[in-house]
């Protein structure tokens, strides 16, 4: 595929996506497969919910998108310049009366610990948690154009550090965002594992200085190369099972068996992927799969959405349910932004 992300407007597919995912696996999670069809039917005709509400995926990727659009109108991408209004964004949806979707404690706790401005943010972060909440808000990071490899993968680390500090959640968000990047650009779905693991391989030992600070120094390792290599040797491992299952696994099961539930930030990114890569270029059916899992079945399904969206496009998505979704002004705008 050789559309530019212009051509087919992927940020306003990708964020239209993520939404609509996140709103189709709203219901279902914390369900069991059994439980999903004995409510919904046959997981391939699932409905769009009336009224496509999200959840806390979809108002935190906004947040992020607000963040980098304020950072960037202020000058070029740097750590201090985005720290802040990422920081502004997290700490309005924490006290905004719309933060009532169930949002992970990670997310709770740390936004609680920053909204004390002389905190460094480093000291708010959850050193222990790699939750998806790190990667299932970083799709905007993809989406940006203009940034150079060191910036995207900075601002993806640091969006997760506010919240998720675990080395884990930030290489998993690192690579969210490069798959959301790659897909953009038109690379092929059938490469994309490998060109993940590439990347892992590459930067496995590379800690992002200017941007997380001294951050590592909170987590017991003895160097910040030992620290951040952790986080990317846990998603080598899921990238490998990711890559068996593609070739091996029927897209009648759970995907969450072969991936993991999603509950943590590689097996989210994980089994998003692997819903995109059964149906490429059946992107509702995709979302339909990931929402149908036993795990975390709206974060699952909003990486599944942002990745097939950013992919195909805008026209991935029936208008009939782009239409419905909650805040669809707010994710129009910051993808009219980003395909200009």
């Amino acid at each position: 595929m050789t559309a530019t992300i212009v051509d087919k407007q992927a940020a306003t597919g990708a964020l239209t996506g993520l939404a609509l995912g996140d709103a189709l696996g709203f219901p279902t999670e914390f369900n069991d497969v059994p439980s999903i069809l004995a409510k919904f039917g046959p997981w391939r005709q699932m409905r769009l919910p009336k009224p496509a509400i999200v959840t806390d995926d979809t108002q935190m990727t906004l947040a992020v998108g607000r963040g980098l659009r304020t950072a960037m109108d202020r000058g070029v991408l740097a750590p201090e310049r985005l720290e802040r209004p990422l920081r502004e964004e997290f700490v309005d949806w924490y006290q905004s009366p719309e933060n009532n979707r169930a949002p992970g404690n990670t997310c709770l706790r740390a936004c609680s610990l920053l909204k004390d401005e002389s905190r460094p943010w480093q000291h708010a972060s959850v050193i222990g948690s790699k939750g998806c909440g790190a990667n299932m808000r970083v799709a905007p990071v993809g989406l940006v154009p203009g940034l150079s490899d060191e910036q995207r993968a900075g601002a993806a680390q640091l969006q997760s550090g506010l919240t998720h500090g675990h080395p884990t959640a930030l290489a998993a968000s690192d690579l969210t965002a490069r798959a959301v990047r790659l897909l953009a650009q038109g690379a092929e779905p059938t490469g994309l594992v490998g060109l993940l693991r590439s990347y892992a391989l590459e930067n496995r030992s590379r800690y992002h200085h200017a941007w997380l600070g001294d951050l590592w120094t909170r987590a017991g390792d003895a160097t910040p190369e030992q620290f951040i290599a952790r986080g990317w040797d846990e998603c080598l491992e899921i990238l490998g099972r990711l890559q068996d299952a593609v070739r091996t696994v029927s897209v009648e099961t759970d995907p969450c068996l072969a991936t993991g539930a999603g509950w943590t930030a590689e097996e989210a990114l994980a089994t998003g992927l692997l819903c995109f890569l059964f149906f490429v270029d059946e992107p509702v059916t995709a979302l339909r799969r990931a929402a149908c899992t036993s795990g975390d079945s709206d974060s699952i399904a909003c990486l599944t959405g942002a990745f097939a969206g950013a992919y195909l496009g805008a026209d991935a998505w029936p208008t009939e349910w782009a239409d419905r979704i909650e805040y669809r002004t707010d994710l129009l705008t910051l993808g009219a932004l980003w395909d200009a």
